[in-house]
């Protein structure tokens, strides 16, 4: 009879992190992180936010892992590792231990079944990694696009997984429950990764799905100013026609995103967000058209769509996209009798 465990054990490490990602992970659900994955029989062994145990006992529990005299399901990591300087580590070193944290990572990644980068400094470097990344920033197995990271291209832990990059700065907290959620049933393959190692149950979506203000962007009426309406993707540098995320799917905390909001789409789920083309909430231009168009959209689809589409805005649009309220009401009228 195959054995069976109490608890799917989690332990969960900050590197080069701002505790972001903690601090969204904590509103997961109606209960709260802890509790919702307690209801997958997922067990935090140690979390730096949210453990008890600190000095000789949390090292303690570090020590059982990378010798294996505890069992180890999943290795969360937080943050960016930093190489530096000249490879040492010694950027950020975990205090009490004489160790730095690249060091941990590279002696409890190859005893976790399961290796999870949570956030986008995990996962591909991130903000501690943007120009011109003076502490060797890197992500657990990508440097921004190009594999690789801190535990290598051919990483693979002994589920025979790649890391397991949950994106997002910070991610969805759903993202993170469902993928921890995922593992400690059993039920994650290889195929439910995207290229990037991102699970696809959010991946496969953009934020732009959902989006509160998708009838403007179909009739390209434009907001000019944070404050209004209209999309923010021709003036204010919104990339949710491109960032894999099913962020206004599923609000955050059941209500918000950041375009509803009023604050453009940076694509914080996708490596180098943080370098973009040009300055956050501003829309890098070429002769007039952005830079950074919808996925999948060639150059010439797009022009002659927004000079359609603008062509056919409704007074009612138009005039709402420049208030920061309806100012128009759509039309009340007895719907055409066939």
């Amino acid at each position: 009879m195959a054995e069976t465990h109490p608890s799917f054990n989690v332990l969960w490490l900050q590197a080069a992190s701002c505790g972001g990602c903690t601090m969204s992970a904590l509103a997961a659900d109606d209960v709260g992180m802890v509790r919702a994955l307690e209801r997958f029989g997922i067990r935090l062994l140690w979390h730096p936010s949210l453990s008890e145990e600190s000095g000789a006992e949390a090292l303690a529990i570090l020590d059982d892992c990378a010798a294996g005299r505890v069992r180890l399901d999943c290795l969360c990591i937080e943050g960016s590792v930093l190489m530096g300087p000249g490879g040492s580590g010694r950027f950020q070193m975990l205090s009490g231990s004489g160790r730095s944290m690249k060091d941990w990572i590279a002696a409890l990644a190859p005893r976790a079944d399961h290796v999870v980068a949570v956030g986008s400094c995990a996962a591909f470097g991130g903000v501690p990694a943007a120009d011109s990344n003076p502490t060797d920033a890197l992500g657990l197995q990508f440097s921004g696009w190009a594999p690789g990271g801190a535990l290598g291209k051919g990483f693979r832990s002994p589920s025979g997984l790649p890391v397991i990059n949950i994106a997002g700065c910070a991610p969805h907290p759903g993202w993170v429950v469902e993928t921890l959620a995922g593992l400690a049933l059993g039920d994650f393959t290889p195929d439910r990764l995207d290229a990037l190692g991102r699970p696809r149950a959010f991946a496969d979506h953009l934020a732009h799905h959902g989006c509160g203000r998708n009838e403007f962007y179909e009739f390209k009426a434009s907001a000019a100013r944070p404050s209004d309406r209209g999309c923010l993707m021709e003036n204010l540098g919104c990339r949710a026609t491109q960032a894999p995320g099913d962020c206004n799917i599923r609000r955050w905390n059941g209500y918000g995103s950041c375009t509803d909001g009023g604050y453009a789409c940076i694509n914080c789920t996708s490596p180098a967000f943080e370098t973009p083309s040009g300055p956050f909430q501003e829309t890098a231009k070429v002769a007039g058209i952005p830079v950074g168009l919808p996925v999948d959209m060639p150059k010439a689809w797009f022009v002659a769509l927004a000079a359609l589409s603008k062509s056919a805005t409704p007074q009612r649009v138009r005039a709402n996209a420049h208030s920061d309220h309806v100012i128009i009401p759509p039309a009340r009228r007895p719907p055409k009798q066939p």
